[in-house]
């Protein structure tokens, strides 16, 4: 197979500890038996996904340097962050499932006396070098040691903004399990993590840690940490289902029909976790617009509205042209055009997608207007799903 070279032959034995591992042994062997693995790649669902920006390289520029855009991708004051996340999580769920935003796409979801710890970020930095790379735009919430015992990390691929080193050595000397995709394992191996509390999945696999039942389920998205993007590690994006909780997180990935079939074969969930950030047209194939990642929602809810909808992978980190306020506006707007709830938390604020949700847009405290200015009415402070008359039947 090409695009493996032993990490000790040539330049390899100079290469970052961040860029992690290429799997090789048993673990290689199974990727190469993966159904979704064929031409030396993983595949993506719906046919070949772009995975670098397309269309002119001037253009792309333009939209990167622009000054006045420019300054709409960043805050322009302090991003606020929940102040009593560790008293308010110290307290048992009253509805027996909650989420915390920690930002970007980390998540520490609480589930029928579980606790699972989606995409956990805690690094200043994106990037293999701790000087270089986009830089967080918040603190986090709280320290990695104040969260407490964790049964469960769940990664849903190894780039950068969702695998990161130092937090997973500082989780890697606990006794979390740790939920992956097919191939995502060697990075941890080679981190510390031991090899009996990985569950290494392929797409539509299961696994039983504790009371929770997790299953990988197809994504539209790509892989890779180092220099050149082989595509030997597959993306994922996540059902875990309690005793009497569903909820999905989405990882990275672009809209596709699929999100049908995991609803229908998994769903409906009490909360989904959409990824609604980074987008762009010069990557349309590879991340949502909050239009389309309100879409991928109903999809998964069988095309109603039901259930709380948090929008995710957006806030903490500058990774695209469009303005920093955008994300959250467009899916709030997004919601209210369908009827769907949706929940907009600040990092490290704790809710219960049964009881009252956050939708006050926080971010226009601390953004320059979009284009157009704020949509309105605004919503009010508050509001629950059954004020909004959103649960159905099942």
């Amino acid at each position: 197979m090409t695009g493996f070279r032993s990490p000790s032959s040539g330049l390899g034995a100079l290469r970052p500890a961040a860029f992690g591992a290429d799997p090789s042994g048993e673990r290689l062997a199974r990727i190469r038996r993966s159904p979704h693995f064929k031409n030396g790649v993983f595949q993506n669902p719906g046919g070949t996904a772009r995975t670098r920006p397309s269309g002119s390289s001037v253009e792309l520029a333009k939209a990167f340097l622009d000054k006045d855009e420019r300054n709409r991708r960043a805050p322009q004051g302090p991003v606020p962050v929940h102040s009593t996340t560790l008293a308010d999580i110290s307290r048992p769920p009253a509805t027996g499932l909650r989420l915390t935003w920690m930002g970007h796409s980390s998540v520490l979801a609480e589930i029928d006396g579980h606790r699972v710890l989606f995409d956990p970020v805690w690094g200043e930095r994106c990037s293999p070098f701790a000087f270089a790379g986009p830089r967080r735009l918040h603190p986090v919430p709280l320290p990695l040691a104040a969260l407490g015992p964790v049964d469960v990390v769940v990664i849903s691929h190894d780039h950068y903004d969702h695998l990161d080193l130092p937090t997973i050595k500082a989780l890697a000397g606990t006794d979390t399990v740790f939920a992956v995709p097919l191939g995502v394992g060697a990075h941890l191996e080679h981190w510390g993590v031991s090899a009996d509390r990985l569950r290494e999945l392929d797409w539509h696999e299961t696994a039983k840690v504790g009371g929770l039942t997790l299953t990988a389920t197809p994504a539209r998205h790509f892989c890779g940490r180092g220099l050149r993007n082989t595509q030997h590690t597959l993306w994922a994006s996540w059902v875990v289902a309690g005793d009497a909780h569903r909820i999905y997180h989405s990882g990275d990935t672009g809209y596709f029909t699929g999100f049908r079939d995991i609803g229908a074969t998994h769903g409906p969930f009490d909360a989904t976790m959409i990824q609604i950030g980074a987008y762009s047209e010069f990557w349309p194939d590879i991340h949502m617009t909050p239009e389309e990642g309100m879409r991928a929602h109903l999809d998964l809810q069988g095309g109603r509205a039901h259930g709380a909808m948090l929008p995710i992978h957006w806030g903490t980190f500058n990774l695209a042209a469009h303005a920093w306020a955008e994300p959250g506006e467009w899916t709030v707007a997004a919601g209210e055009a369908v009827g769907q709830a949706v929940a907009v938390p600040v990092p490290g604020q704790p809710f219960e997608p049964a009881g009252e949700l956050p939708v006050r847009p926080w971010w226009r405290d601390v953004s320059r207007p979009l284009k157009g200015g704020w949509p309105t009415p605004q919503p009010p402070a508050t509001t629950s799903r059954d004020d909004l008359d959103l649960v159905g039947e099942g």
